[in-house]
């Protein structure tokens, strides 16, 4: 049965990710490169350094930056997404997010997060959530990141939970192939096409329930 839900963060939780658009996109005209909201769809779910990476190549400046200078075009980055963050309160949390957490601490099913942010306990303490979590993976110690199962697989290894056990929930393509790569069940939350591999997507998070959960894992395992 199902023993464990891991969360991404952004698009999940909280809707964040606005603030990380302006973040990169004011980092990104810093540095002369051109940053709109059709290319920022390529760095949802990706980590902090593989976004970066990825502006620099667009800008085709990958290789006019040393190892040092590009920590601190990341630290740029990260100081000025935190000062637009730091007004968030509870009201963020997106609909249905908190009782499915309440639902889930009193069935005894574990909580975890796996995002690619950072600042993740931060923000789980700003929402006032961050006591519902049994375990956050820390992205800055898994060798890959998503669309690799790394961070996946060490949640589930902090919970001492089997990856068959869990079920993974995210909005974005390359987080659902790192739940698929975990062997874990994936929940999309957004768009059908875009996060086809998912065994089951949700228009909106308000549409999550523990029963839905429950019963995705359920119809995965007995096909």
């Amino acid at each position: 049965m199902v023993k464990a839900v891991l969360f991404d963060l952004d698009g999940v939780i909280t809707d964040t990710a606005k603030y990380h658009y302006r973040a990169w996109k004011k980092l990104a005209e810093q540095l002369g490169i051109s940053f709109d909201r059709a290319f920022n769809e390529n760095l949802k779910g990706v980590s902090r350094k593989d976004s970066l990476d990825l502006i620099l190549k667009h800008g085709n400046k990958e290789n006019q930056y040393t190892s040092e200078e590009k920590e601190d075009l990341m630290e740029e980055k990260n100081t000025i997404y935190l000062e637009m963050i730091e007004q968030l309160t509870p009201k963020a949390i997106l609909p249905g997010i908190h009782s499915l957490l309440e639902d889930l601490k009193e069935k005894g099913i574990k909580i975890g997060l796996a995002s690619a942010s950072k600042n993740g306990p931060m923000i789980l303490e700003k929402l006032e959530i961050a006591t519902y979590f049994d375990t956050i993976a820390n992205p800055a110690e898994v060798k890959r990141g998503k669309p690799f199962p790394d961070l996946y697989l060490t949640a589930a290894k902090q919970l001492n939970i089997e990856p068959q056990e869990c079920v993974g929930i995210e909005d974005a393509k390359s987080g659902v192939e790192a739940i698929l790569a975990a062997n874990m069940v994936a929940i999309g939350v957004g768009d059908k096409d875009t996060l086809q591999g998912a065994q089951y997507v949700v228009e909106n998070t308000e549409q999550l329930n523990t029963e839905l959960i429950l019963s995705v894992w359920s119809k995965v395992y007995e096909s």
